[in-house]
């Protein structure tokens, strides 16, 4: 089964047609043809069985046979990580999230941030083609790079915490949360938090937690806490 994402499909939609580069890789590349079947999804939740009936290079149209719902999220977590030194890095971390399951992304800077400029719309593609790999039909949602401050400013009503290196008591986030609440964490850089903004997460709600005895890098710890959450919600 190969996953091709569109957007814009809705439950009214009988017809559409996939985009120029889409529509090449269907025709040019696997060689698809009219009468066959292919798998969309919009990003959303929403898994389309739908027929070629226009095999153009250009324009290549199909016809919606089926839709099901295959994966509504219960519950959403949101990450909001501070992007690495590396681009390779940060790409990889989304990559992995995406196929591990997550809602949404905020990329962060602090002040010991080593990276203040994303290519988004790379970042973009990155994820989409992790969805599309792991047959995943939720679109986790990428925003805009933003500071941290501005973030804790932001309203977040859901379960908060933090993870940092600094000596203070923490709590285990396999023990604190729960299958079908909203979490949203704060990884720092490979610098940490500064002291400052630990208070400050802290002053808005946010509570220290432990992913473990290691030291472990940006992109590590983002992925130790996402499974953690994946696993608790995978019973629910």
């Amino acid at each position: 089964m190969q996953l091709f994402y569109q957007p814009n499909i809705d439950n009214s939609a009988v017809q559409f047609a996939f985009n120029k580069e889409e529509s090449r890789h269907l025709i040019k590349v696997l060689r698809r043809k009219e009468g066959d079947t292919v798998f969309i999804t919009n990003g959303k939740g929403d898994l389309y069985t739908a027929k070629i009936i226009a095999a153009d290079v250009k324009m290549c149209k199909a016809e919606i046979i089926e839709r099901k719902i295959k994966h509504r999220k219960m519950h959403w977590l949101h990450l909001a990580v501070a992007p690495t030194k590396s681009n390779d890095r940060f790409e990889w971390f989304l990559e992995k999230a995406t196929e591990i399951g997550i809602q949404e992304i905020t990329p962060i800077y602090c002040e010991h941030s080593e990276r203040t400029v994303l290519k988004m719309e790379r970042l973009e593609k990155v994820i989409q083609a992790a969805m599309k790999q792991s047959l995943r039909t939720y679109l986790p949602k990428l925003n805009e790079p933003i500071s941290l401050q501005a973030f804790l400013e932001q309203e977040h009503k859901e379960l908060k915490f933090i993870a940092h290196c600094e000596e203070e008591d923490k709590l285990d986030l396999k023990r604190c949360i729960a299958a079908d609440k909203d979490v949203t964490i704060l990884i720092g850089p490979e610098g940490d938090f500064s002291s400052k903004e630990i208070k400050m997460a802290s002053n808005k709600g946010f509570l220290p937690i432990s992913l473990g005895e290691a030291r472990l890098r940006t992109e590590t710890a983002a992925l130790v806490a996402c499974t953690a959450v994946a696993i608790i919600n995978s019973g629910s």
